[in-house]
């Protein structure tokens, strides 16, 4: 009588997932190192592999494209981190939709789309000029301004709507906040007319509570406006 033999569960210890994720990250960051410097189309893999002191095969096991490897470095820099977890599951993104008032909401926002924009503002720039060349990074690069219009903006946008203090119709209002928080404009400000991070923040909150929270004083202020008019005369 043949009895049956389980099978073997693969052991992976904690030092060898350690040494894997290093060895991921060496490879991530000498990606970037290089595509920053030589853009994306003109770094090999070779290139990336002795530069992050690996061998060939070890980036191929590990990303399979260079593609891929661009990927993973974007992914890396737009969360912070590996962890596959979705945005609105996020704590940073919990913060800003449960905080009660739209103007620090707002603010939490500019925080943020600060923090993001200096994790990744080489990476931005390498996705967009490897789009063309590329129909995978162009497949990423649409797929981040379908996430950054649906989530990481259209969302919070609701948040303003259902409590009744949003200053345009959504859709409207969508608009405003993705323009005034797209890496375009972070590129423009601080890397190109030199603002530090910290003004571009200040002023994003700013421009996001004046254009999109309602001013509820103006209806207040009209009818003094109008009794002063006629105390002069001038109406």
């Amino acid at each position: 009588m043949s009895r049956s033999v389980k099978p073997r569960r693969r052991y992976e210890s904690p030092r060898r997932r350690e040494q894997a994720a290093a060895t991921r990250q060496a490879i991530l960051e000498a990606a970037e190192r290089l595509f920053a410097k030589q853009g994306y189309v003109g770094t090999s893999v070779a290139e990336i592999a002795e530069e992050a002191r690996v061998a060939l095969k070890t980036v191929y096991a590990v990303f399979g494209t260079k593609a891929e490897v661009l990927r993973g470095l974007w992914n890396l820099r737009m969360r912070g981190d590996e962890e596959p977890v979705p945005m609105p599951e996020r704590p940073w993104y919990r913060a800003i939709v449960d905080e009660p008032d739209p103007h620090r909401r707002l603010a939490l926002v500019a925080h943020n789309s600060r923090i993001v924009r200096e994790r990744t503002a080489h990476v931005t720039e390498i996705v967009r000029q490897a789009a063309p060349a590329d129909e995978q990074i162009a497949a990423l690069w649409e797929r981040f301004q379908l996430e950054f219009y649906e989530l990481g903006v259209r969302g919070i946008v609701e948040t303003l709507e259902h409590d009744g203090v949003l200053a345009a119709d959504l859709t409207t209002a969508a608009d405003i906040g993705w323009t005034l928080t797209h890496p375009d404009l972070y590129q423009l400000l601080v890397r190109q007319r030199g603002w530090s991070p910290e003004a571009y923040e200040r002023w994003l909150a700013e421009t996001l509570s004046a254009q999109l929270i309602k001013d509820r004083d103006a209806g207040a202020r009209r009818p003094r406006s109008r009794a002063r008019n006629r105390r002069t005369g001038n109406e």
